[in-house]
């Protein structure tokens, strides 16, 4: 070890190496940033301006929207930044401050998902005792939690990665610092890292989903048993957003997290990344303003009252 050197930076290789490519690219995920920023932002303003939207489901939205903005922000400001930059390098430490904040984001996302998802199934199955059993109490202790859970997780994963020693290769295959990607170039052994981020994939990725599906399993139950199609249709369509948007997490950051490295490709990880980190952020506000009646005429009310006052 006295004999290696260490190393100080990492390159990023991104997506493309086409100077025209990396051009297009960069106007593609500027335009999704802003989309992302913008869509986001109103969703929270629209639910803090709006009294009718003052209950449980729509106080979690607002805190997903906002931790939205917050996990693109963590990844594609950098990414642009590289697109454009002769030289695409990463401080080591800096590349570790992105690993914390990925999984803090990552973390703390799907555990507001889950609360999301006990909060319909509190609504649809035992709507009597809903008031009740989802008071601003509880909804401040499930968010704060969430962050709990998120801040955990992050520290977990990288404390162990502090760890490690960088001392050959330094090009990272990938547009950000991801574990798996970091674990590659490592020049010491790098099982606890992976037992660890396994563990954790585990108990707070798969007990998180587990929940949620347990909550649907009831919610869904609940709703066949409704006489009315007019009930049903009604029950369902508050809950058929968020399912779209576990779905399109889940599965992607779940697969990518939990695979074999054996089963490593490039190509297919940047998918996943992009689609879990970058589009998926972006997608939320427009699945919950287009699926969510309550929500569209929100947003319409909130542009008809800016228009009036100009």
């Amino acid at each position: 070890m006295k004999n290696q050197t260490t190393v100080t930076e990492f390159i990023l290789l991104g997506l493309s190496s086409d100077p025209q490519m990396q051009i297009f690219l960069f106007l593609l995920f500027l335009v999704i940033y802003l989309i992302t920023l913008g869509g986001n932002i109103v969703i929270m303003v629209v639910i803090r301006a709006d009294s009718h939207l003052h209950t449980p489901m729509y106080f979690f939205l607002s805190h997903l929207s906002f931790v939205d903005i917050c996990y693109s922000s963590v990844i594609v400001p950098n990414m642009l930044v590289h697109f454009l930059a002769e030289h695409k390098t990463i401080t080591v430490n800096s590349c570790i401050a992105q690993v914390f904040f990925i999984f803090l984001m990552a973390a703390t996302e799907i555990s507001i998902l889950s609360a999301m998802a006990y909060d319909r199934y509190a609504a649809i199955c035992d709507p009597l005792h809903y008031m009740n059993t989802m008071n601003k109490g509880i909804c401040v202790h499930l968010v704060s939690g969430a962050w709990a859970i998120g801040f955990i997780d992050a520290l977990l994963n990288t404390v162990f990665v502090l760890k490690l020693h960088f001392c050959g290769p330094n090009q990272i295959s990938h547009f950000s610092c991801e574990l798996p990607s970091l674990l590659q170039l490592s020049c010491t052994e790098t099982f606890t890292n992976q037992v660890v981020l396994l563990t954790s994939a585990v108990v707070f990725g798969l007990s998180s989903f587990l929940f949620t599906l347990i909550s649907y399993i009831h919610i869904i139950s609940t709703i066949l048993s409704i006489r009315s199609t007019e009930g049903r249709h009604k029950a369902f369509s508050t809950c058929s957003s968020h399912l779209i948007v576990v779905g399109l997490l889940y599965l992607t950051a779940f697969f990518q997290y939990t695979k074999p490295s054996s089963v490593s490709s490039v190509v297919l990880d940047e998918m996943f990344s992009i689609q879990y980190s970058i589009l998926t952020p972006m997608l939320n506000p427009i699945i919950y303003c287009l699926k969510n009646k309550e929500v569209k005429t929100a947003v319409e009310k909130t542009l008809e009252k800016i228009k009036f006052l100009k």
